[in-house]
């Protein structure tokens, strides 16, 4: 009887962090809802750029947004959105329609990544807008959490 208390309070303790850690995750929005979603409430906008292939995004995405102190800085005061520089699919936003660059054999990239970056891709690349869709922060390379979160308070103490 012992071990079968011992198995069952196991499987509780398992069960309840992965049940905390799934309710803990970014709240990814796209750019044709921030219009709308500034008339409920205004906010700035974090853009991370990124590309599949790169190793640097791909810890970012792993390490910097899987921080628990990250997402819940992130999803109380900003909004987010997560771009793919060489996705394919068109995005309206400010009302301009932003297409995918062809630049070779399946080679390309998005005009709103070149637009956001001023055209000077480096990935990843983090840039916050603000409630007016204008640039107050732009980086082009990796942000731990902890200085991620040093970002995002001096940000948020500016609103």
């Amino acid at each position: 009887m012992h071990k079968k208390n011992i198995f069952i309070l196991f499987f509780i303790v398992l069960y309840s962090f992965g049940q905390k850690n799934k309710e803990l995750s970014l709240h990814v929005k796209q750019f044709e809802e921030i219009a709308s979603l500034q008339q409920k409430q205004k906010k700035p906008v974090i853009v991370f750029l990124h590309t599949n292939w790169c190793k640097y995004c791909f810890a970012m995405k792993k390490n910097t947004f899987t921080n628990d102190d990250v997402i819940h800085k992130i999803n109380t005061n900003y909004y987010f959105i997560s771009l793919d520089a060489e996705s394919k699919k068109d995005i309206i936003f400010n009302n301009h329609t932003f297409k995918y660059r062809p630049s070779g054999i399946n080679t390309g990239v998005h005009e709103l990544a070149i637009a956001l970056t001023d055209n000077k891709l480096t990935y990843p690349s983090t840039i916050i807008l603000s409630a007016n869709n204008e640039i107050i922060f732009k980086t082009d390379s990796f942000i731990s959490s902890k200085d991620l979160l040093i970002i995002l308070d001096k940000i948020t103490l500016r609103q």
